[in-house]
C-alpha cells in the first residue's frame, strides 16, 4: 500500500542495497516517471527536463559501461575494486532512471529573455533537482529504494552513443533504484530551529 508523501519523504534515504526483485509493474514505474516530468514545475514553465528509464539488460548495460569507463580511469585494479563492488550494487537493483536537462530549450530562453540569459542554467539546474526529489519519493512511496549519482561527464558520450539520446540533452544524474535489501543507519539532523526562520 502507497505510503502517504510526508511519510514517503521523511523515509528517503539513500539505498545501496538494492534488489532485482519486482515490486510494482515497470509499467507502474514508467507512470511515475511520466507523471513527475510533466508535473515537476520550471522555471518560465520551460519544461526542460528531460528523463530515461533503463529497465532489465538495458539497466545492468548502463552499470557495465560505467564500470569499464572507470577502470580505464582508475587505471589500477587493486585500487578499483571498493569501485567494483559499488558498481556491482548498483548493478543489482531492479532498473535506473537517467536525469537530463535539454539544452536546446535553455538556450532558446537565454535569447528570448537576454537580462536572464545567466540565470537559466542555475534554474534548469534547480527544476531537474526538483524532479530527482519527485522520482525519488515517488519510488519511495511504492516501496523501492534509490540512491542519486553522478557519474556524468564521464559517461555522456557512451550513453548517448548507445541509447540514441539527442545530443542536446545534457545528462545530469542517475538513479539506481531496486527493493532494499536492508536499512540505511538513523540519519543525524542539524536542529531545524538553526535551519528555519519564520517571521510574523
Amino acid at each position: 500500500m502507497s505510503k502517504d508523501f510526508f511519510t514517503a519523504l521523511k523515509e528517503r534515504r539513500s539505498y545501496y542495497g538494492i534488489s532485482k526483485e519486482q515490486v510494482i509493474s515497470d509499467q507502474k514505474i514508467q507512470e511515475i516517471v511520466e507523471e513527475a516530468v510533466k508535473y515537476t514545475p520550471t522555471s518560465f514553465n520551460s519544461q526542460t527536463s528531460r528523463a530515461v528509464v533503463l529497465l532489465g539488460e538495458q539497466h545492468d548495460k548502463l552499470w557495465n559501461i560505467t564500470e569499464d569507463i572507470l577502470r580505464e580511469v582508475v587505471g589500477n585494479e587493486e585500487q578499483f575494486k571498493s569501485t567494483a563492488e559499488k558498481m556491482n550494487g548498483f548493478r543489482s537493483g531492479y532498473g535506473t532512471v537517467l536525469f537530463f536537462e535539454d539544452n536546446n530549450v535553455v538556450a532558446g530562453l537565454q535569447q528570448q529573455f537576454e537580462a536572464y540569459a545567466d540565470n537559466f542554467p542555475i534554474w534548469s539546474n534547480q527544476s531537474n533537482g526538483m524532479l530527482q526529489l519527485v522520482v525519488w519519493t515517488a519510488l519511495e512511496q511504492e516501496g523501492l529504494g534509490a540512491s542519486l549519482q553522478h557519474y556524468n561527464p564521464l559517461i555522456d558520450e557512451k550513453v548517448k552513443n548507445e541509447w540514441n539520446i539527442p545530443e542536446h540533452w545534457k545528462l545530469i544524474a542517475e538513479m539506481p533504484f531496486g527493493k532494499p535489501t536492508f536499512q540505511p543507519g538513523d540519519k543525524e539532523f542539524q536542529p531545524v530551529e538553526e535551519r528555519v526562520k519564520t517571521f510574523k
